[in-house]
């Protein structure tokens, strides 16, 4: 019984290690696997395309034009092509696009009124559509 009791700690404590060092080895690959034009998130949650790989930073294009320069470590996930795509430009996914609705013969067309945000329209509140009058 004694035994199991000093066991079990050195137990966790290997298991613990040995996790921390399996993250660490994918973190390493992840970087070494770092190539220009691949879609990243930083540790920060910006998402960037990779524009060069250097010996200790990485050069990310943040905006057309835009070349900041990241140390790798700071690199938290390489996305592939089709989720940088859809996460940049707000694209679905193949599997998340909209069903087309089935149209209703009965229904009477909704008119496209552009919303607008002037002074007139707020001053004549909800009766009109505008926004509602503030106090």
């Amino acid at each position: 019984m004694n035994l199991i009791i000093l066991l079990l700690p050195i137990i966790a404590i290997v298991l613990m290690f040995r996790s921390q060092k399996k993250r660490q080895q994918q973190q390493q690959q992840m970087q070494t696997s770092l190539e220009p034009g691949a879609g990243v998130r930083t540790i920060g949650g910006l998402y960037a395309q990779v524009k060069a790989v250097n010996e200790e930073t990485v050069e990310l294009e943040i905006a057309p034009g835009v070349v900041t320069h990241f140390t790798k470590s700071a690199i938290a996930a390489v996305l592939d092509f089709q989720e940088y795509d859809a996460i940049i430009n707000g694209r679905p996914a193949d599997d998340e696009l909209p069903e087309p609705e089935a149209e209703d013969a009965d229904a009477e067309p909704v008119a496209d009124k552009p919303l607008t945000l002037t002074k007139d329209s707020a001053e004549k509140g909800d009766a009109e559509g505008g926004a509602p009058a503030s106090k």
